[in-house]
């Protein structure tokens, strides 16, 4: 319609506005009916043409109270109403455009308040009732929400595609599971199935009840009531969100509580933990981002506001469970949860990132982070304690027949099983040394690992001086030795201590076997070798002849070999090499002392009855050392 039409249309409707209104309320009552019927019969509109067309300016006091009059009847029916107004769409409407008409009004006059009294007396009294219907919009915004949640008792999923039913979020299994439905048919099971790339967003509302919030939030915003908007909706949101934190298995424990709970119980919460953490920063809050997001729409510092405080209370829950964990014990034993931990809250780092990435949500963004960071001084504290492990265990009772000391097997384990979370281990001390510059990578993991194992060799060396015998010293560290280079070389211990490590320590297994031959067979091999050779034993300064040699080496070798047959090499592949170099070492000497023995003119033809072991009977004898007494040391001739 052209301008002078329109002008016409607009002139016949004020003329029978006031042909029909006998006084001010049936004329509004009027122009409610021209405003409902066309929107450019609103008031204001028409008396913009009034004033145009008279020529009057109707711009005073006595105009805005009529207005407000007018507004005062609409908003009160509803502010009143004993029924929810969102009930009935078209009361829904109306209130709305009431408001909107009145927040319009409020903004058009507020300019000439300063300067005319009783205009600023008619706005004190439209801010009164404007309150009023904010009160209500607000009690309606309430009442939404909670009939939505009802409505949903299930979340419905969105975002990989690959769900169509309701998503129920309980830990009540062990594996993360989300119980999938179908809404097509009711009579159908439901299936649980693995909760695993959390690729997912939920709604706890439906659509439409989002659109009639998004419409009050708008209002209210535009009226100055947002934080009041924001309050409700994240009381109501809160609730669902704590409840759902519960299902999940996380409770609200004080630290006091967390740092006095037994170890047992402990792991148990913190694997609730980790999966509470990942289902709610990957689901629960990135899906409360997306509902905030769209009930504020167009009002980010609102969304903003809101999300922080739903989200708030569970995120501080997540956060001081965390922190009590981390300055909790350094016993070694808590290494590996630890361990989890540190991984998961490193792997939601993203989602800290992503989902509190406003101004309101800066301090839980970084005490995320100085969390996280006190996890890893809790695992570099670990390392610590299991250091002084080791140097606080005591040389008290030698283990019996030289075997495997207890610490050695614990240490070794324990750091094989660490490294198999090497790579966290390595950011755990790389991170160190990022706080603790230094120049020398002394924090490294691979220089940590040495300085155990270092630790631990001094340990096993001060321990092996229990022993009386410097022979039983030597098997006991060949043993422990040999653990240690087989525990290094079939796992990332060896990667970690490198290869030139391992060839160090493997000599030392050989330096430790040559001191044990030398202890235990020294003395017999210098009686087999040589008539008077440096070894060989003399009395009162005299060397001993043929008969007291043979005697000699009968009674030592047949005590030495009953002793040792009780030690013990616990790895067979040792064992038997170290019987094959004694059988080297004994065999052609005994082989070349025997015909010397038989060849001595001093024995004649009575030397064979002096000789009380044959070839045979060494090698038997060799053959049943270090089995730990299993078996009989057998017998000689």
């Amino acid at each position: 319609m052209d301008d002078n039409g329109e002008e016409k249309l607009m002139a016949m409707a004020r003329h029978i506005a006031k042909t029909l209104g006998h006084n001010e309320s049936m004329a509004d009552d009027i122009f409610q009916i021209f405003s409902n019927f066309d929107g450019r019969f609103s008031r204001d509109k028409l008396s913009e043409k009034i004033s145009g067309a008279a020529g009057d300016d109707l711009r005073d006091s006595a105009s805005l109270k009529q207005t407000l009059d007018y507004l005062e009847r609409q908003v009160s029916q509803y502010v009143v109403a004993d029924h929810p107004i969102w009930s009935d769409s078209v009361d829904s409407s109306a209130f709305l455009d009431s408001i909107d008409e009145l927040i319009a009004t409020i903004r058009d006059w507020n300019p000439m308040a300063s300067a005319d009294k009783s205009i600023s007396a008619c706005l004190v009294r439209a801010e009164d009732f404007m309150q009023q219907a904010m009160f209500r919009l607000e009690e309606e915004f309430r009442l939404l929400m909670e009939r939505g949640c009802e409505s949903f008792e299930l979340a419905r999923p969105y975002g990989n595609g690959e769900s169509t039913g309701n998503v129920s979020l309980d830990s009540d299994d062990d594996d993360e599971e989300a119980i999938i439905t179908n809404g097509e048919d009711h009579n159908q099971i439901p299936v649980a199935q693995p909760l695993t790339h959390y690729n997912i967003l939920i709604d706890a509302l439906p659509s439409g009840t989002i659109n009639d919030l998004h419409e009050i939030a708008k209002r209210m915003v535009a009226a100055g009531f947002g934080k009041e908007c924001s309050h409700v909706y994240s009381s109501c949101r809160r609730e669902f969100l704590e409840e759902s934190m519960s299902r999940l298995g996380m409770q609200k424990l004080s630290m006091e509580e967390v740092q006095r709970m037994p170890w047992q119980d402990l792991e148990d919460e913190i694997d609730k933990w980790i999966k509470a953490a990942n289902v709610a920063l990957r689901i629960l809050f990135p899906s409360e981002r997306r509902l905030c997001d769209r009930v504020f729409f167009g009002f980010s510092s609102a969304a903003d506001l809101s999300f922080m405080e739903v989200c708030r209370g569970s995120m501080v829950q997540i956060l001081n469970f965390a922190d009590a964990v981390a300055i909790g014990s350094r016993s070694p034993e808590r290494l590996f949860k630890l361990l989890d931990f540190f991984e998961t809250l490193r792997d939601l780092m993203p989602d800290f990132e992503s989902n509190f990435s406003d101004q309101y949500c800066l301090v839980l963004r970084n005490d995320a982070v100085a969390i996280w960071k006190r996890l890893g001084e809790a695992i570099r504290g670990i390392f610590m304690e299991l250091q002084n492990l080791i140097r606080r265990d005591p040389a008290k009772a030698p283990v019996p027949r030289g075997g495997l000391h207890p610490i050695t097997r614990y240490v070794m384990n324990y750091l094989r099983a660490a490294c198999r979370s090497s790579q966290t281990l390595e950011q755990v001390f790389e991170e160190n040394v990022k706080l603790i510059p230094s120049e020398d990578s002394s924090s490294s993991l691979s220089v940590q690992i040495a300085w155990i194992m270092e630790l631990l060799e001094s340990n096993l060396q001060m321990k092996s001086k229990i022993y009386g015998d410097s022979a039983l010293c030597s098997l006991f560290m060949m043993n422990n030795g040999r653990y240690i280079v087989q525990k290094v070389n079939d796992s990332q211990l060896g990667s970690l201590l490198g290869d030139d490590w391992i060839r160090k320590h493997t000599a030392k297994i050989k330096q430790f076997q040559m001191s044990y031959q030398r202890s235990s067979w020294n003395k017999v091999l210098g009686i087999l070798r040589a008539d008077n050779g440096p070894a060989a034993p003399n009395v009162g300064g005299n060397s001993l002849s043929m008969k007291e040699k043979m005697m000699f080496f009968n009674s030592h070798f047949e005590e030495t070999c009953k002793t040792q047959s009780h030690w013990i090499i616990f790895d067979e592949q040792l064992r038997k090499e170290l019987r094959i170099s004694l059988a080297n070492l004994l065999l052609p000497a005994y082989v070349n002392f025997i015909r010397r023995f038989q060849n001595s003119p001093e024995l004649g033809k009575r030397a064979d009855k002096y000789i009380k072991y044959t070839l045979k009977d060494i090698e038997a004898h060799i053959n049943v050392l270090f089995q730990g007494g299993s078996e009989s040391a057998g017998s000689g001739k």
